[in-house]
C-alpha cells in the first residue's frame, strides 16, 4: 500500500456509541471506514454521510455478530464491497467493537444472557476475525475491544467480564498466530464511559456517574472522545510494532 492508497478500516457496531466515535476518529485521521449495524440502517447511513464530508469514502453493511452462521455470506458482500468502492481485495484494519450490556449479579444471571453474551462478545469475533482473515491485508491491524472491567471487578457484571478476560486471552493468542503476516493485534479496555452503552446507566444516573469520578484518578467518567481518539492513535501505521497488547483507557479508574 503506497501513502496515496487510504487505510480501509472495519468496524462492527460502528453505526453508534463508541463505534461511531472511532470511525469518525479515523476518518479525520485519513482512514475510509466499512461500518457494520444490525438494524438501524438509518443510523448507519448517518454515519456514512459524516465521513463522507470528511472528504472520506464509507459504506454500511448489515451484521447481526451473534450469528456466525452469517459469517461467510458477510465476508462475500464485504469483498464485493472492497471491489465495488475502492477497487481492493484487502481492507487493513478490523476493529472488534459490537457489543451490548447486560447488568445481573453473578447469582442471577441466567444461561440465557450468558449464551447471549458469549455469542456476541466471543464467539463472534472469534469466528468472524476468523472468516475475514483471507481479506485482512499482510500487514494489518486487528482491534478487539476489550474492558476495565476484565481488571477490576464491580458487582453485576461478572458474565460480562468474564467475556472480556476471554477476549484479552484470545488477542495474545492472534497476535502470536497472525504476526507472521505482520498483523499486530492488540486489545483496549475502555473504563465508564458517557454513552447509551447499558442503558446509558453512567451518562444518565448521576450516583453512578459520581462514584465512577471518585474513583478515577482524572476524577470523571470517560467521554466517547476519549475512546475514539485513543482507537485512531493505536491504529496509526507507526504503531505497527505493538502487538499482544492490552491497553486500557479508562482515565485510571480504580488505581
Amino acid at each position: 500500500m503506497n501513502a496515496s492508497t487510504p487505510r480501509i478500516a472495519l468496524i462492527t457496531g460502528g453505526s453508534r456509541g463508541l463505534g461511531r466515535n472511532a470511525a469518525l476518529h479515523l476518518a479525520r485521521d485519513g482512514a475510509d471506514l466499512v461500518l457494520t449495524y444490525r438494524s438501524r440502517a438509518d443510523e448507519a447511513q448517518a454515519v456514512v454521510s459524516q465521513i463522507e464530508a470528511l472528504g472520506r469514502r464509507a459504506v454500511a453493511l448489515p451484521l447481526d455478530v451473534s450469528q456466525s452462521g452469517s459469517f461467510g455470506a458477510f465476508a462475500a458482500t464485504l469483498r464485493r464491497s472492497l471491489q465495488e468502492t475502492w477497487q481492493r481485495e484487502q481492507f487493513d484494519v478490523l476493529v472488534n467493537n459490537a457489543g451490548i450490556g447486560i447488568h445481573a449479579s453473578f447469582a442471577e444471571t441466567s444461561e440465557a444472557q450468558f449464551d447471549e453474551l458469549v455469542a456476541i462478545h466471543l464467539k463472534g469475533p472469534f469466528f468472524l476475525t476468523q472468516a475475514l482473515l483471507p481479506l485482512i491485508a499482510d500487514g494489518g491491524r486487528i482491534l478487539n475491544v476489550s474492558s476495565g472491567l476484565a481488571r477490576f471487578a464491580l458487582p453485576g457484571y461478572a458474565a460480562y467480564g468474564a467475556m472480556k478476560g476471554a477476549i484479552e486471552v484470545l488477542t495474545r493468542y492472534q497476535a502470536r498466530e497472525l504476526g507472521a503476516r505482520g498483523i499486530a493485534v492488540n486489545a483496549i479496555a475502555p473504563g465508564a464511559i458517557e454513552t447509551d452503552f447499558g442503558g446509558g446507566a453512567v451518562r444518565d444516573n448521576q450516583a453512578l456517574n459520581e462514584f465512577v469520578a471518585s474513583v478515577t484518578a482524572q476524577g470523571r467518567a470517560g467521554l466517547p472522545d476519549d475512546i475514539g481518539g485513543a482507537v485512531a492513535a493505536l491504529l496509526r501505521p507507526g504503531n505497527g510494532w505493538m502487538t499482544g497488547q492490552r491497553i486500557e483507557v479508562s482515565g485510571g479508574m480504580l488505581l
